[in-house]
């Protein structure tokens, strides 16, 4: 495993984060295809085995189950000093409303440490964009969990790179915490980051971690296979059904490149992410130990110039999604 900064943060992350919306109770939340903690429990110490830093979780994934059992699997496998935890805040959970008030952060906050077990997380990201709460009032409350040591950095995820300079400004306007990372929708099928997020945040130092960088798996399988995760990934089906075409032309270059190189279509798109400047750590996840070694393999994979632009030269522009 290789190891880098986050950004302009003090934190040393594994080049690839573990993504933990698949743990999580079947029975809680949104989603019946998670793993029940003892399954997730394997992979989680599979992951730790591997050299794996850095973790990805929301207080809203299995309605707060993934944040009980990563917590208690860190707990048990590794010295909190020694890893990188990351959660969100803005969805609803139980009776927490939906949003990014006041209220709401300070609650969140609370109820994720004592969900997971820790006095504080290392990165504490908001989800997506509140357009009922003022952000000036949201940031500030950010502000306020890393001042009481709840949070040690913060981050955004999916939104509109204006609203997103308009957060970092704020933020240097007061003196506020700021945005150290972007968890941004970004993969070989779905670039559109690159016309504005991603200039900002280089420009910014903002350390990028993109989510769905396998396209929802879409880049690990032959095109138009479905698994039982897609088949009932309601929100997933919404992210590409209007690229299909285009899509699948790149799903085929990416076979191609895969199959000259003698690796997997998933190593080839993950090592595509890996090349891109200010890319940190893109957030995979697996519900298989042998997917996790698959893609730890991108990790030391280097794609030619001539690769890469096989790669890329057919992708038209998509209609923006993953947000509103």
């Amino acid at each position: 495993m290789h190891y880098n900064t986050l950004g302009k943060t003090d934190l040393k992350v594994s080049r690839v984060c573990l993504g933990c919306m698949t743990f999580g109770e079947p029975d809680r939340g949104k989603h019946a295809w998670t793993l029940p903690e003892e399954s997730s429990r394997l992979i989680i110490k599979h992951a730790i085995d591997n050299g794996i830093n850095f973790f990805d979780t929301a207080n809203s994934y299995s309605d707060g189950s993934s944040e009980e059992i990563v917590g208690r699997a860190l707990k048990d496998f590794m010295r909190r000093e020694d890893y990188v935890l990351a959660t969100k805040v803005y969805h609803q959970v139980g009776d927490l409303a939906e949003g990014l008030s006041r209220a709401q952060i300070l609650r969140s906050i609370d109820d994720s440490l004592r969900r997971l077990g820790t006095d504080y997380v290392d990165l504490l990201q908001i989800h997506r964009w509140d357009y009922n709460t003022p952000i000036e009032e949201t940031l500030e409350a950010l502000n306020d969990v890393v001042k009481a040591g709840k949070a040690r950095y913060i981050g955004a995820s999916s939104m509109h790179s204006s609203q997103f300079a308009q957060a970092l400004a704020l933020q240097d306007q007061h003196g506020w915490a700021r945005f150290v990372t972007m968890q941004d929708h970004y993969n070989l099928i779905y670039r559109e980051e690159e016309l504005d997020m991603l200039p900002l945040c280089y420009e910014q130092g903002i350390a990028v971690i993109p989510w769905s960088p396998l396209a929802r798996g879409k880049l690990t399988r032959p095109w138009g296979d479905t698994t039982a995760r897609s088949v009932s990934d309601e929100f997933g089906k919404t992210l590409y059904e209007g690229s299909r075409d285009n899509d699948a032309m790149i799903a085929e270059r990416l076979a191609n490149v895969a199959d000259d190189k003698g690796v997997s279509r998933a190593q080839v798109a993950l090592a595509w992410l890996l090349s891109k400047p200010g890319v940190a750590a893109p957030i995979i996840g697996v519900s298989r130990e042998h997917q996790l070694d698959d893609l730890l393999g991108a990790v030391d994979l280097t794609l030619k110039p001539e690769e890469i632009a096989e790669l890329e030269t057919v992708y038209e522009p998509h209609e923006k999604v993953g947000f509103k």
